[in-house]
This record gives structure tokens, C-alpha cells and sequence, in this order.
């Protein structure tokens, strides 16, 4: 023991521990394994995102799950789809009406465009028409008729999947067989048919969402086995597809067909396969966990087809109208603010001569409807996010066609370009008018008015309700 200066016991120092390189495969606290951690010469440090990259990088996520969610969980814009079907089906079965005394004329065997010149164009543009499989007049009488019978279906919205393929079949099998006879109003029916085919355009303002109502989803009449008239209607249309495939008339792969090199025999049988499992997954439950969860994954997916095409028919209004006023500014007779003037002193164009002369002998008038024209097709597309100019610009647009449809002699062009537009109005105004709609029919059958249909929106797949605000309205 040793002593200190004053002759006390020193303190004896506690051992020091090794070092920890000194133990073989120890590591000090907090140390990381060799190589972790390592960064190149000269790179700086990662720094730790702050609480303003952390907040908003929540918030994007949120948006992403709330977005998919949103998408996948319902069938968005069901009162602008439903009067999307109710006006393209309307003006085609008013335009087939119309022209029925001179149907023969237009696209039968009595017309201009004779079968032969018929066939030679379908071969070379590969276009899509049942009229051209025979050239028979009885053939083409039970086409038209078809024509008529599915826009009249769809109108009132009874069993609107398969009428929607019936309607689309009968425009394009008109439509293609006598190209020349159109103008651009059947041009957007021509696309409008294709995409209905693809939307739940039923779940409002229908038979369908009445037998629904009634019967309740997911019961014997009103969706599954017992619907026998579903089942015949099913068979029959597959018996057709059956002898038109196996006649050669519909090709599986090709250029010939609604998408690139998916021809129309396996578009139309991939639909009938669709809905003949979306009718046996919907039969009454029988506790099968194995057919719920067939029938929620075939209800999300219908969701998002509905979704994008309707999507789709918004940006396709759009283009519509963003490039005809884009054309217009380029010509000089839209440019001096004289492009009216013209149309008006057309006989071809003009059904009341007074009212057109009036309208064209006005300087200032002529002027200000060139220039407006040109104004709300060039600025509708970019109002879509603020809701009260885009509804503004949206009844100029629909007054617009109306005009056109009585000063010009256009109807059906103006009728189509509404229903198109009606892809934009608001939902509130749609609901209202439904119970506006709902209550006069009621005072009309001299009964208890019945509640209005949909005063909130259908519920999707987790059963929320409520009127959504969406881009639609």
C-alpha cells in the first residue's frame, strides 16, 4: 500500500478495461457492423428530412390512398352518365324515327352508296357494320329495327348493359355502311355509342335502378337466378355471337376491331363471358366467402372502368371544343368577326329566312357572335376547375347549340353536342331536377308524389352515400 505527502493511505485506482478493439468480435456501443453506413470520398451527409418535407409528404400519401380510394370504391358522375345515355339515345332514336320514310334511301339498298361500293370501303378502312354481312332488304329492315328498339331500351334504361352493345352496334352498322351521309354530330354519337358500352350509365334514372330499388341488390328477381328474362336474353345473344363467329363474320385478332389488334369476336365475347359472371356472382347468397370476393374484385373493376371512360367522354368534349376554336382563330372570316354572316344567307342553312335575315343584318350582332363563338370554345377547357365560370361558359355553350339547332336547321348536331355537354353540369342542379321530375310524374298519376330517386349519390362498394363533388359537378 502506498502513502500520500501527509502520510495518509492513498486510494488505490480502479482497473481500467480493455478496449474493446482489443476483445476479438466486440464492438462498442452504438458502432455499426464494418461496412455500414460507408459513403463515398467527398459526399456529404444525408440529412434528415425536416417537418415541412415530412407534413407534406404525409400529405401526398393521404392524397394517393384518398384518390384510389375514391376511384375503386364507386362509380363517379351517376347522374352526368345517366344524362349522357338519356340524351345520345334520345337524338339517334329521334333521328331514326325521323328519317324512317326515307331509311331505304340513306344506308339500305335503295341509297346512292350501293352495297358493293359498301363492301369495298368496309375492306379497305376495316370498319365495323352487321348491314354488309347480307344484302338483303329483310336483313336490313331487322337492323334498323334493332336500331330503334335498343336506343328506345336504353332510354328508358332497361337492361342497360346489354342495350348499350345493342345501341352501339346498331350506330356503327348504320353510320359505317353509308359514311357520307353523316355529319359531325354523328360523329360524337359515333364515339359516345363505343364508350357507354364501358360506364355503369344504369344506376340512376332507369328501369334498371327501379327493378333494383325493388327487389334489392343482390335478391333472386332483381339480379340474380330468377331473372329468367336476363337468361334468355343472355343465351339468345350468344347463339348470334356463335353463328357470326363461326360464319367468319367477326375476326379475333386485327386491325378491324374497337382496340389495336383485339378484334370484334373477342370484344363482344369477352362482354357476354363478363356478364354472365357479374349475373352468377350476384345470384343470392349462399354463404360461398369464394363468390363475395369475385363479386367486390368485379365491382371495384367496373368502378375504374367507369371512372376513366367517363374521364375519357370529359377530355373528348374538351378536344372538341379547344380545337375547333383553335381552327377558327386561324381563319380570316373568324378573325375580321364576318364567319357568321355567311351560314346565315345559305338556303341550305336556312329554315326561317326572316329570323336569319335579321340576325345577319345587324354589323354589331354578327360581330359579337362571331367573336363569342370563338371566345367560349377556346376558354371552356381551361374553366373546368372553378366551378361557377365553367357553369357560366356551359349554358352559354348549350344556348349556343340550341341557336344553331333552330337558326341553322341542325338539330340533331345540337342535340348530341348538349347531351356531350351534359357530362359537366353540376350535380346539385341534376338532383333537383330529378325531384322536380319525380314530383310532377306523381301529381300526373294522381297519387302520393314517390320520393325523388337519388338524392344522394349511390353507394358504392362500402356502402358511403352523399352527393360527391367531383371535377363532373
Amino acid at each position: 500500500m502506498t502513502q500520500s505527502e501527509n502520510g495518509s493511505p492513498a486510494p488505490v485506482p480502479a482497473p481500467v478495461p480493455a478496449p474493446a478493439a482489443s476483445v476479438p468480435g466486440a464492438r462498442r456501443a452504438g458502432e455499426q457492423p464494418p461496412g455500414a453506413g460507408e459513403r463515398p470520398a467527398g459526399e456529404p451527409p444525408a440529412a434528415p428530412p425536416g417537418p415541412r418535407s415530412r407534413r407534406l409528404l404525409s400529405r401526398v400519401d393521404e392524397a394517393v390512398v384518398s384518390g384510389i380510394v375514391k376511384v375503386s370504391d364507386r362509380a363517379l358522375g351517376p347522374y352526368q352518365s345517366a344524362v349522357v345515355r338519356i340524351g345520345f339515345s334520345f337524338t339517334w332514336l329521334v333521328f331514326l324515327l325521323f328519317e324512317w320514310p326515307h331509311r331505304r334511301e340513306l344506308y339500305g339498298p335503295d341509297g346512292p352508296w350501293s352495297w358493293e361500293l359498301g363492301e369495298r370501303l368496309v375492306a379497305s378502312n376495316h370498319a365495323f357494320t352487321v348491314l354488309l354481312w347480307s344484302d338483303s332488304a329483310v336483313w336490313f329492315e331487322a337492323v334498323y329495327a334493332l336500331a330503334v328498339l335498343s336506343s328506345a331500351a336504353l332510354l328508358v334504361g332497361w337492361r342497360t348493359r346489354t342495350m348499350s352493345v345493342l345501341f352501339m352496334v346498331g350506330v356503327l352498322s348504320l353510320q359505317n355502311r353509308s359514311v357520307f351521309m353523316g355529319d359531325g354530330g354523328d360523329n360524337v354519337i359515333h364515339l359516345m355509342a363505343m364508350y357507354l358500352v364501358l360506364t355503369r350509365c344504369g344506376r340512376v334514372w332507369s328501369l334498371d335502378a327501379r327493378r333494383a330499388r325493388r327487389f334489392g341488390a343482390g335478391s333472386g328477381a332483381g339480379a340474380g337466378g330468377n331473372d329468367l328474362v336476363g337468361i334468355a336474353l343472355w343465351s339468345l345473344l350468344g347463339a348470334v355471337l356463335l353463328v357470326a363467329t363461326a360464319g367468319g363474320r367477326l375476326s379475333w385478332f386485327g386491325d378491324d376491331g374497337p382496340v389495336l389488334y383485339v378484334g370484334w369476336a373477342t370484344f363482344l365475347w369477352g362482354l357476354w363471358l363478363v356478364y354472365g359472371l357479374w349475373w352468377y356472382v350476384t345470384r343470392p347468397a349462399d354463404g360461398r366467402a369464394g363468390r363475395e370476393n369475385v363479386r367486390r374484385l368485379m365491382d371495384v373493376l367496373g368502378n375504374i372502368v367507369h371512372n376513366a371512360v367517363l374521364l375519357i367522354i370529359m377530355v373528348e368534349v374538351c378536344l372538341i371544343y379547344a380545337t375547333a376554336g383553335w381552327y377558327k382563330i386561324q381563319g380570316s372570316r373568324w378573325q375580321d368577326g364576318t364567319a357568321v354572316y355567311y351560314p346565315l344567307h345559305l338556303d341550305y342553312f336556312s329554315p326561317w329566312p326572316a329570323l336569319a335575315e335579321v340576325l345577319g343584318s345587324s354589323g354589331l350582332m354578327v360581330l359579337l357572335l362571331t367573336y363569342g363563338t370563338v371566345i367560349v370554345q377556346v376558354a371552356f377547357p381551361f374553366t373546368l376547375f372553378n366551378r361557377r365560370v365553367k357553369n357560366v361558359l356551359l349554358a352559354v355553350m348549350m344556348l349556343e347549340h340550341a341557336s344553331i339547332a333552330v337558326i341553322l336547321g341542325l338539330p340533331f348536331f345540337s342535340l348530341a353536342m348538349i347531351a356531350a355537354d351534359a357530362v359537366f353540369l353540376p350535380t346539385v342542379f341534376l338532383v333537383w331536377i330529378g325531384a322536380r321530375a319525380s314530383r310532377v310524374a306523381g301529381r300526373l298519376r294522381r297519387g302520393r308524389p314517390r320520393e325523388p330517386e337519388g338524392e344522394t349519390e349511390p353507394s358504392g362498394a362500402s356502402g358511403a352515400v352523399g352527393p360527391a363533388r367531383t371535377l363532373v359537378g
